[in-house]
Parts: structure tokens; sequence; C-alpha cells
């Protein structure tokens, strides 16, 4: 008699918290969050995302090597902003690279928060998938291991991007609106 092992689904999840003050004009944060196309470019990379309809997009997770395999996963995400929160979330994933992987599923549950001193967030990132078989030698404890770490380095790349991409760009965006702000006073006095 042969018996089929049937393997477990590898799993494993990466969490990160975001406190970030954000010293003067904090007050227009709330307003700045309800620009999703330009508040997701500036959290991920905005060369490998676009924009589907309002509100979703497909976003193209950099090229990932795992045991001298490259994959590459591909996101749809869902995002909705209003009373000083956006909020992302993954409706549909897939993995490119592994073939013969068809169970592959990212969960991202994000939400970044206006406050009075800045931007508050959580970002929690997970990922189950069966073991590929040319990874079969591999104990499945390495795998998710190595999968924790990888997520935990998405998650921290994010984090980063937030800290000073998007940063950046609510500066130019204040700017910008103050711009925008001071020619229609003129224009209106004319």
């Amino acid at each position: 008699m042969v018996s089929h092992v049937v393997a477990m689904p590898l799993a494993f999840q990466a969490r990160q918290h975001l406190d970030l003050p954000i010293p003067g004009n904090a007050e227009l944060l709330s307003n700045y969050l309800l620009e999703q196309e330009r508040v997701v470019g500036a959290m991920l990379d905005a060369k490998k995302l676009t924009l589907l309809a309002p509100g979703s997009f497909r976003y193209t997770v950099t090229s990932l090597n795992v045991f001298q395999l490259q994959v590459n996963p591909v996101v749809s995400i869902g995002v909705v902003s209003g009373d000083g929160k956006l909020k992302m979330w993954a409706t549909d994933s897939e993995l490119k690279g592994f073939g013969l992987v068809d169970d592959f599923n990212l969960t991202l549950d994000a939400t970044l928060i206006a406050t009075d001193a800045g931007l508050q967030g959580e970002a929690n990132l997970g990922v189950t998938v069966s073991q590929p078989p040319l990874l079969q030698l591999i104990p499945s404890r390495v795998l998710e291991t190595t999968g924790q770490s990888i997520l935990n380095g998405i998650l921290l790349g994010i984090k980063a991007r937030v800290s000073q991409q998007l940063i950046e760009d609510f500066w130019f965006w204040c700017q910008e609106s103050n711009d925008n702000s001071i020619q229609t006073q003129s224009s209106g006095k004319d």
C-alpha cells in the first residue's frame, strides 16, 4: 500500500506599526490621505503600481529570490479613504515564477491614520502557499522562517518609504495646495 503524504501549506505573517510625527501642517494630513493614487504611489513603488479603477490597484512586488528561485508576487489592492484614514487590503494575488503553485494566497490589511501629531499606521501581511516541488527537500520550518523574514523585509521597506517618500510627497502636496490657493485668491481680485 502506497501512502501519499499531503504537504501542509506553508504559512507566514509579519506585522509593522508606524508612529510618525510630522511637525507643522499635520492638520492637512486628512485631506492628503484622500489623494489615494498619490498616497499609494508614495507608499509603494509607483513604477510597479497600476491604477485599475478608483480605489483599485495592481502592484507587482519586487522580484524575490527564495532558495535560488526567483518569484514575482502580483497583488490586487483595494483602497478606501475618508475620515482621516486610508485603508488598504489585498483583493487578489498570484505568484509568478514558482510554477505548479496554484494555491498562493497573500493577505494584506493596512491602515494609515492622520492624527494631530502626524501619521499612525498598522500593516499585517500574510502568505499561505503549498511547498513547491522544487523545495520539497527543504524542511517546512526553514521555508517558513525564510518567508517570514521576506515579509518583514517587505513591510520594513514600505515603512521606510512612508517615513521618507510619503513625507516628501506630503510636503510637495502642501506646497502645491498653497500655490493653487494663492493663484485662486489673486485671480479672484482681478
